[in-house]
C-alpha cells in the first residue's frame, strides 16, 4: 500500500505540474496569443469579446496572476476548456469528443495487437534462441527501420491506388453514410482503418518482439528455470508459468508507456490518411493557432500517460513479488 501511496502522490506531483506548465504556456508564446486570434477575424469582435479571449486563455489584464490561475483550475475541473478558435464557436471539449473516439479505437488496437504479435514472437525466438525465428529478428528490424512515412505512402500506392482494396484517406465515407451506431457507418469505420492499423503493426511488432526476447533469454537462463526444465516438466508449462510470466514483467512497462501515448495518436499515420483523430487534430490546431484546442490536447496527452502507468504499476503490485516485498520492508 505505501508504495501506491507513494506512486501515487509523484502522479498527482506530476498532474499539477502539467497542468500548471499549461497554465503559462499562452505567456511563454512569442508574441500575442490573443491578437493573434482577432487577427482571424479582423473586424468582427468587439473589445468585450477580446476581453472574453483573454479570460478564456487565463491572460486577463483583470486580477492578480494568482486569481487567474485559480480560475483556470476552477474551468479544468468543470471541463472546460474554452471554445476553439479554428472551429469557432465550437467548444474545444465537444472538438476533442469527436476526434478522441477514432484515435482510441484505431491507434490502441493497433497497439494491443502489435504487443501481443511481438511478445509472443518474442518469447518464442527467446526460448528457441538462434532458431529461425530468432534468426528473421534483424528482416523485421530492418522494416521497423523503415521511416514511417514512407511506409504509409507504399501502403497508400500498393493497397489503395494500384489494387483499389482499401480508401487511401480518411476516417470514412462521408459521401454515403453518417455518423452514428449503424452497419453502414461502422462498416466504413473499419475499411477506412485497415491501412493505418496495418502501418502501426508492422513498424512496432518488431520493437516489442526484440524487447522480449532480450529479457526471455536471460530468463531461461535463471535456475528456477533449469529446475523446472530438470523436473521434466513440459515445454508449454515451463515457458508460461516460468519463464515468460517474469519475463513479462518488464514489457508491461513499456507497454503502458505506449498505452499512454495511444491517446496523442499516431502522429505522421494521421496526417498521410488523413484520419480524424488527436494527431491530426494537434497540427490543425498548430497550424490554426488555436491556443485553447493546443492546451487542451496537451494536457489530455498528459493525463493519459500518467493514467496508464498508473495502471501499469496497480498490475505490478498484483503480478510482480519484488515490488510486494519492497513493500514489506
Amino acid at each position: 500500500m505505501r508504495y501506491l501511496l507513494r506512486r501515487l502522490a509523484f502522479y498527482l506531483v506530476a498532474a499539477w505540474v502539467a497542468v500548471t506548465a499549461n497554465f503559462f504556456i499562452p505567456r511563454a508564446v512569442p508574441g500575442n496569443a490573443v491578437q493573434a486570434i482577432m487577427s482571424k477575424f479582423p473586424g468582427q469582435l468587439t473589445p468585450a469579446a477580446e476581453q472574453a479571449i483573454e479570460a478564456m486563455l487565463g491572460v486577463g489584464k483583470e486580477g492578480s496572476l494568482w486569481h487567474q490561475y485559480t480560475t483556470y483550475l476552477s474551468n479544468l475541473v468543470r471541463f472546460n476548456f474554452g471554445v476553439s478558435v479554428s472551429q469557432f464557436p465550437t467548444p474545444v471539449s465537444t472538438v476533442l469528443g469527436a476526434a478522441l473516439p477514432y484515435t482510441l479505437t484505431l491507434v490502441g488496437v493497433a497497439t494491443i495487437i502489435a504487443f501481443f504479435l511481438g511478445t509472443g514472437l518474442g518469447v518464442l525466438a527467446g526460448w528457441r534462441a538462434g532458431g529461425w525465428l530468432d534468426r528473421s529478428l534483424p528482416s523485421l528490424m530492418f522494416v521497423q527501420a523503415i521511416p514511417y512515412f514512407f511506409l504509409a505512402l507504399l501502403v497508400v500506392e500498393v493497397f489503395a491506388v494500384t489494387l483499389g482494396w482499401f480508401p487511401a484517406a480518411g476516417g470514412f465515407d462521408g459521401q454515403n453514410y453518417s455518423p452514428g451506431w449503424n452497419g453502414g457507418f461502422i462498416s466504413s469505420v473499419l475499411d477506412h482503418a485497415i491501412l493505418p492499423a496495418l502501418t502501426i503493426v508492422v513498424t512496432s511488432v518488431a520493437g516489442w518482439m526484440l524487447q522480449m526476447r532480450n529479457v526471455m533469454v536471460t530468463t531461461v537462463g535463471e535456475d528456477y528455470v533449469i529446475a523446472a526444465q530438470a523436473k521434466g516438466l513440459s515445454d508449454r508449462r515451463i515457458i508460461v508459468t516460468y519463464a515468460a510470466r517474469n519475463a513479462l514483467l518488464p514489457q508491461l512497462q513499456g507497454f503502458g508507456l505506449a498505452l499512454g501515448f495511444v491517446v496523442s495518436g499516431a502522429l505522421v499515420m494521421e496526417i498521410v490518411f488523413s484520419y480524424p483523430g488527436i494527431g491530426l487534430l494537434l497540427v490543425n490546431a498548430v497550424q490554426g493557432t488555436d491556443y485553447p484546442l493546443m492546451q487542451a490536447i496537451f494536457l489530455v496527452i498528459t493525463f493519459a500517460v500518467l493514467i496508464a502507468n498508473l495502471i501499469i504499476d496497480l498490475i505490478l503490485v498484483l503480478f510482480d513479488p519484488r515490488v510486494r516485498a519492497r513493500e514489506a520492508n
